[in-house]
């Protein structure tokens, strides 16, 4: 590592967004421009651009845009009919997101666990779920894999407990479009996948944003009607219940541009994650990927010793390294959640990662010699917390 740890003195950003601005902001400019000319500031030309574009990268048959990630799921949750007296398999290790849209459908997110190296859904635990969500009287219709941190789920797995039980797979992949998994797209995979195009995603816009891909042709019409409010043949024909999650066009024309450089960014960002894990291997306990996998690392995430991670977030700050805990607290300890069934063999991979895990700046624009500067102050700062 060239910089030695106590030297590096200019800001260090979380994600470099102004780094990706200045390498395609004219061009950004210029479509946002294009947007205002013409005025179709809702459901203009760029939404069904940008939907068969994202169509191509993954490989789906539709893509369907919306207002955020967590529309994305409940547009599918809703399209699928999910009502009360049904159960959707959750990690509880996750953002909120994830199980809020199963409440939202007056269902009942049942929590399970997740593998403590690979962060994603605990296949084992997920049958536990099933196995507590019967025992309460519930019907399991459905899991949503999270692929944390951009690193594709364990769906090998996952799949053959659903075919064997009779329930669809929701892929949570606000973290992970653009990832592979085994040769398959993410966004191919399950029943339906919904991402996010919150600016601090690997793919993000400038305000919020979401998409739903899918194969299913007619949970992709439902869901057309389900973004306008349920609408039939016109707007004021309304044939279901529905929401107001369309996005704005200006955001379209932002992601269309952004889509052109996406995929030099993944090989960026797998660049800055494999010299982190020759950096720091050794010094704590870095991510995994499983074979075969691609991740697009929205986040670096290492695990350190939990009673140190405070001392050591506080020594990185001081030199000015930004870092963030994801997540601080799993859903079935939060006071939203703590009444909703979880798998009776307990959660305590994703407690004890609560309490672990710390996340490093990670984007596709982390220069070398800033990225040695902060690895080689977290290896210090492990060893001076240690004592």
């Amino acid at each position: 590592m060239s910089q030695q740890a106590s030297k590096w003195t200019k800001p260090i950003p979380f994600i470099d967004l102004a780094a990706q601005r200045q390498r395609i902001g004219s061009s950004i400019e210029a479509a946002m421009a294009r947007v205002v000319e013409h005025g179709q500031f809702i459901m203009g030309p760029e939404i069904r651009e940008l939907e068969q574009q994202l169509a191509a990268f993954c490989g789906a048959k539709h893509a369907l845009t919306c207002s955020s990630g967590t529309d994305a799921l409940a547009l599918v949750i809703m399209g699928l009919g999910v009502r009360p007296g049904q159960a959707v398999i959750c990690p509880s290790f996750t953002f909120c997101a994830t199980a809020e849209v199963v409440a939202w459908a007056g269902a009942t997110p049942v929590f399970c666990d997740v593998d403590p190296s690979a962060f994603n859904i605990c296949p084992r635990s997920m049958q536990n779920a099933i196995e507590k969500a019967r025992n309460d009287g519930l019907e399991p219709v459905g899991v949503i894999p999270v692929d944390l941190f951009g690193a594709p789920a364990d769906y090998d797995s996952i799949i053959d407990i659903t075919d064997n039980e009779g329930m669809w797979i929701l892929a949570d992949a606000a973290q992970s479009f653009g990832a592979t998994y085994k040769g398959r797209s993410i966004g191919t995979i399950g029943k339906a996948t919904a991402t996010s195009f919150f600016p601090a995603k690997p793919l993000g816009c400038f305000g919020d944003g979401g998409a739903v891909l899918t194969d299913d042709e007619e949970l992709a019409d439902r869901m057309r009607s389900i973004r306008v409010h349920g609408q039939g043949a016109h707007k004021y024909d309304n044939v279901r219940i529905g929401m107001a999650a369309r996005m704005d066009t200006i955001q379209a024309a932002v992601l269309i541009e952004k889509l052109k450089v996406f995929p030099e960014e993944i090989e960026a960002r797998q660049e800055v994650a494999n010299r982190y894990d020759v950096q720091l291997n050794g010094s704590c306990e870095v991510p995994e990927i499983a074979s075969e996998c691609v991740s697009v690392w929205a986040q670096y995430t290492v695990k350190v010793n939990p009673g140190l991670r405070d001392a050591i977030q506080s020594e990185l700050k001081a030199k000015g390294i930004p870092t963030q805990v994801y997540y601080p607290l799993p859903l079935h300890l939060q006071k939203a959640y703590a009444s909703c069934p979880r798998a009776a063999l307990g959660l305590s991979a994703s407690e004890t990662l609560s309490n672990s895990v710390l996340s490093l700046p990670m984007h596709p624009y982390l220069e070398a010699e800033v990225q040695d500067f902060i690895s080689a102050s977290l290896v210090a700062a492990i060893s001076n917390c240690r004592g």
